[in-house]
């Protein structure tokens, strides 16, 4: 397959990368400093497309950053849009990336497709959180506007993806725990979606293979656990028990000082992927404690 990545260049992009390398696919990883002849190029008589294309969330949540990271969605989706309906030979399939962040803060019952409410008007959040649920909501609205009669379209909500990179999110936490700072962080009952690289790969699979998908789709472990657990069980995989923990008013502190958000840390996300698991999809890492030991061994 010829298989064209807009904004493939950050971690997400570079696990598909590698997992479509493998396979023998031929893959063009399209970045926001080519002009857009080059994407219209690379796109026609292409098989899938993948937009990745988005300014990272790891900063602070001010004026500049907020406009910077929903333009570069908003704009590069509608961008695509536009050059999809034009294509001669457009892509049979568009997988676009959402988040799972799109769904309430949520300690009750899981959130999945069908049932899961979107978040936006709970009393209370920080603006933050409501931010970033504006930016997904946004995202998804200008990707499914325009119809695109000979591509199928995907919305993919993915959980945090962890791979052993460098520099990745399960980099940074796993840092935390080597260094004893990996105790409960806030509360310890907001829950963590996450998913492992591997079955992020696979899933990715299904999309482009299956016909009947179409529409949301959460893309995430069938297990959301809390924070509690989720560092519990990554420092037994590093054979520690130190763990200084975080209150809540220490990781406003901490994520100021790395001028990042604590919304990424304190909301909860208790998603699951009823779709994946109708179509009998089998997850390689189904439970954290497993993932967490395959990933810390590759690390390693």
């Amino acid at each position: 397959m010829r298989i064209v990545i807009p904004g493939g260049s950050g971690q997400v992009g570079h696990i598909l990368t590698r997992h479509f390398a493998s396979q023998g696919h031929a893959v063009t990883v399209l970045t926001h400093r080519q002009p857009a002849a080059d994407w219209a190029a690379a796109l026609d008589r292409s098989d899938v497309c993948i937009n990745l294309a988005g300014r990272s969330v790891n900063c602070r949540y001010h004026a500049a950053n907020r406009r910077a990271i929903f333009d570069s969605r908003i704009d590069t989706t509608h961008l695509l849009n536009r050059i999809v309906a034009d294509l001669p030979h457009p892509p049979h399939v568009w997988l676009n990336a959402s988040t799972a962040t799109i769904y309430r803060h949520a300690l009750d019952r899981p959130m999945d497709e069908a049932t899961g409410e979107l978040g936006g008007g709970e009393v209370g959040a920080p603006d933050t959180w409501n931010f970033s649920i504006r930016v997904a909501k946004g995202w998804e609205a200008a990707f499914f506007e325009m119809p695109t009669p000979r591509t199928r379209k995907v919305a993919m909500r993915s959980a945090i993806t962890l791979s052993p990179d460098r520099g990745s999110i399960f980099d940074v936490l796993l840092g935390l725990v080597r260094h004893g700072l990996g105790g409960t962080q806030g509360p310890g009952t907001q829950f963590v979606s996450w998913i492992h690289e591997f079955d992020f790969a696979r899933a990715v699979d299904l999309l482009i293979a299956r016909e009947d998908f179409t529409g949301v789709v959460n893309l995430a472990s069938p297990n959301p656990l809390p924070n509690a657990d989720f560092l519990r069980a990554l420092r037994k995989a590093w054979s520690t028990r130190l763990a200084l923990p975080a209150p809540s008013w220490l990781i406003e502190i901490g994520t100021w000082l790395l001028r990042t958000e604590s919304e990424l840390v304190l909301k909860s996300r208790r998603v699951v992927p009823t779709r994946l698991l109708a179509a009998e999809f089998q997850f390689q890492f189904p439970h954290w404690p497993e993932a967490a030991r395959d990933l810390v061994a590759r690390w390693r």
